[in-house]
């Protein structure tokens, strides 16, 4: 046969797409039953409508492409106005805004502080969770906006006239005083270049003035957000390190002197910005005592431990759907691949991990609505918020990682979405302190709050009896901390193993009582049981894959 008679005989369609996956937007991000079953139980069943309407923004096509404006068109400095005058400031694209409208009008902010009702904090865990999948960048100072209020509480007259300037509806992004604006956003400026995590490094100083305001001299490496209207810091004084707040704008209208030296060009999160910074005799209002800064910035960053977990935990459930969305539609071999055994682990064993960040999320949610009343629930928001952030925060690495692997090249094209989920899952683990300080903060629990630690182990064993292998976890746990000390160097040299079987007994006696049976058995078959492999995808055989995989958001295709 000739050429011209393949060219007369043949119909090639190269424009025809085939056997690939529709798009998923337009979707209820909320529609999640584990997310839905823990809101209600944690006695926040009020706001599933309040959950359905962020579930249905996060997953609109508008808000998806918001997203991905936001990130593809990064926050610019503008150092300089044309003749030369200092002007700081960070232009960002207006996308960026409408997301950071959105979140405030769904009260994602500081709003839970001010609601007089029970579970005001899980119902904001959910949203946020739910919110976050549509972009993670912005919910930086979002959550700084939250965490903020406890600290500022410590200066009663600082926490009046801002704290619910921080939970308000409105969203404003003109820099002018703080006074003058209906809504705020505060961020916090800690880090230095010699110091990082140890804040006790820290060489900025500040000197009181005669009015009783602060003169601040020195710098900052990390200010994420540094178009906030206001930073809490830590900085010298000649008690020791004293927590301070920096407005952007001082109240005659004047600026600050902080001066934005350059923006971090960093692996993801490029929404956000994060400045490099500087003080030149910057006005600072102190909160808090003198010399007491780390108890009293402490606060915010347990509550901002609090928003990495809720990131960390959208990223892979945000992850797993698209996995199991691209497995219902995409065939291979004569087979949708949902349909396929192997792929079938992977997927449950990605459900597994996901559902088990979700029951922990809003454990810990409710944990932190009553707190403030149960000395148990502060035990257990204490310890299993900082052995939790450890955990999820790195899990969602390797659970991002492998829901990419799901969609195979397609997954690794930039405009899939999964590249940018896949810079994001790092950041929240090195927020807030890496994994060391993390696991360095569950031994300075162990050793220091007993009560805190009892109060824990009382949580754990609401699931005695439900599975022998988690009460010999449990079990084994207890005698490990009683035989290894409080201070002895083979505790600290083996924390993270030890945080691990923390974060998982907790996680495990969540799922027992709270989840499906198909859940629970094969979280402790896998996670608890030794028999699961390092790679996702091992999950021993027996365990009911197509039951775990109907606690999928959207479920499994018929």
């Amino acid at each position: 046969m000739t050429t011209d008679t393949i060219e007369e005989t043949t119909v090639y369609h190269g424009n025809e797409v085939l056997n690939q996956t529709p798009e998923l937007v337009d979707y209820d991000v909320s529609d999640d039953p584990a997310l839905r079953e823990g809101l209600v139980r944690e006695g926040a069943g009020w706001a599933l409508d309040d959950l359905t309407e962020v579930g249905r923004a996060a997953g609109s096509r508008e808000v998806q492409e918001w997203g991905r404006l936001a990130n593809e068109h990064a926050p610019v400095l503008q150092r300089y106005d044309a003749v030369g005058h200092r002007r700081d400031d960070v232009e960002f694209h207006p996308a960026y805004h409408s997301l950071m409208a959105k979140a405030f009008e769904f009260g994602l902010n500081a709003a839970p502080w001010f609601e007089d009702r029970p579970g005001a904090h899980a119902a904001r865990t959910a949203k946020a969770f739910a919110w976050g999948q549509a972009e993670s960048g912005h919910m930086c100072p979002i959550g700084m906006a939250y965490a903020a209020v406890p600290t500022l509480r410590h200066t009663p007259e600082l926490a009046e006239a801002y704290g619910r300037r921080l939970a308000s509806t409105e969203y404003d992004p003109e820099l002018r005083p703080m006074d003058e604006k209906p809504g705020l956003v505060l961020g916090t400026s800690m880090t230095e270049r010699q110091g990082g995590s140890d804040a006790r490094a820290n060489i900025s100083r500040a000197v009181e003035r005669p009015d009783g305001t602060y003169d601040v001299m020195g710098h900052k490496w990390f200010t994420s957000a540094p178009m906030s209207d206001g930073f809490l810091t830590l900085v010298q004084t000649e008690p020791g390190l004293t927590c301070l707040l920096l407005p952007r704008v001082l109240p005659d209208g004047t600026r600050n002197p902080i001066r934005l030296e350059r923006l971090k060009d960093k692996l993801g999160n490029r929404s956000n910005a994060s400045a490099e910074i500087e003080y030149h005799g910057a006005t600072g209002w102190r909160v808090g005592e003198e010399g007491r800064g780390v108890r009293t910035i402490i606060e915010m960053v347990n509550f901002t431990r609090l928003n990495c977990v809720v990131l960390s935990s959208a990223f892979m459930r945000k992850g797993l759907v698209r996995a199991v969305h691209h497995a219902q539609h995409r065939r291979a071999f004569g087979n949708l691949l949902v349909d396929q055994p192997l792929m079938r682990n992977v997927l449950a064993d990605l459900t597994l991990e996901s559902e088990a960040a979700v029951a922990a999320l809003m454990r810990l949610g409710g944990a932190t609505d009553r707190a403030g009343v149960s000395e148990a629930e502060a035990g257990v928001r204490r310890l299993g918020l900082a052995v939790t952030k450890y955990w999820v925060c790195k899990r969602a690495q390797a659970v991002v990682g492998e829901a990419l692997e799901c969609l195979g090249g397609n997954g690794y094209i930039e405009n899939s979405g999964m590249p940018r989920l896949y810079r994001e899952a790092p950041l929240q683990s090195v927020w807030e302190g890496s994994g060391n300080v993390a696991a360095l903060d569950v031994l300075r629990v162990i050793r220091r709050q007993p009560e805190t630690v009892e109060a824990f182990f009382d949580e754990l064993r609401l699931a005695s009896g439900a599975d022998r292998r988690l009460d010999a976890a449990v079990a084994s746990l207890e005698k490990d901390l009683v035989a290894d000390g409080t201070d002895s160097a083979e505790l600290e040299f083996g924390a993270r193993g030890l945080v691990e079987r923390l974060a998982l007994v907790f996680q495990a006696s969540l799922l027992v009582r709270h989840s499906s049976q198909a859940v629970a058995d094969a979280f402790i078959a896998s996670r608890l049981g030794g028999s699961w492999g390092i790679a996702f995808g091992t999950l021993p055989r027996g365990v009911d894959a197509l039951g775990i995989l109907t606690r999928v958001p959207a479920g499994m295709a018929d």
